[in-house]
């Protein structure tokens, strides 16, 4: 819980800088890294992100030669004083758990934001709250 409320402040406190950021050019990056030892022992992992103006998404993939492993999707968009953004990750087994959080600038100095968490059992859990920033 505590957690969550943090995160919902600092989501709620980049705002500002989001949807005040200079126009940003597309870019992409990928990354591959393959690292294998002795007794058939090793991993490979994978990385792509892109960013274009307004948004950003990215994948993360991590798998052991042992059959263990995980992939991550995360994304965020920003504009016109709204964020919303989230992550989902889904292990080798099929458990997926993730988070998503959306932001508003109510216009009137209040930003209004959200956070839910989905855990591996399925169940969520909302923390939603708004602040006030002081402009003097």
């Amino acid at each position: 819980m505590k957690h969550l409320t943090i995160t919902a402040a600092v989501a709620l406190v980049l705002l500002p800088a989001f949807t005040a950021a200079a126009p940003a050019q597309a870019r992409g990056l990928n990354r591959n890294v393959s690292v294998q030892g002795s007794g058939g022992r090793g991993w490979h992992r994978s990385r792509s992100v892109e960013r274009s103006q307004g948004q950003a998404s990215a994948s993360r993939n991590l798998q052991t030669n042992s059959g263990h492993g995980i992939a991550s999707q995360r994304s965020a968009n920003w504009s016109d004083g709204a964020y919303s953004g989230g992550a989902t990750h889904t292990t080798n087994n099929g458990a997926t758990f993730g988070r998503s959080t959306s932001v508003v600038d109510n216009g009137d100095g209040s930003y209004s934001g959200e956070v839910t968490r989905t855990r591996v059992d399925g169940t969520t859990h909302t923390t939603s709250g708004t602040v006030t920033r002081d402009t003097q």
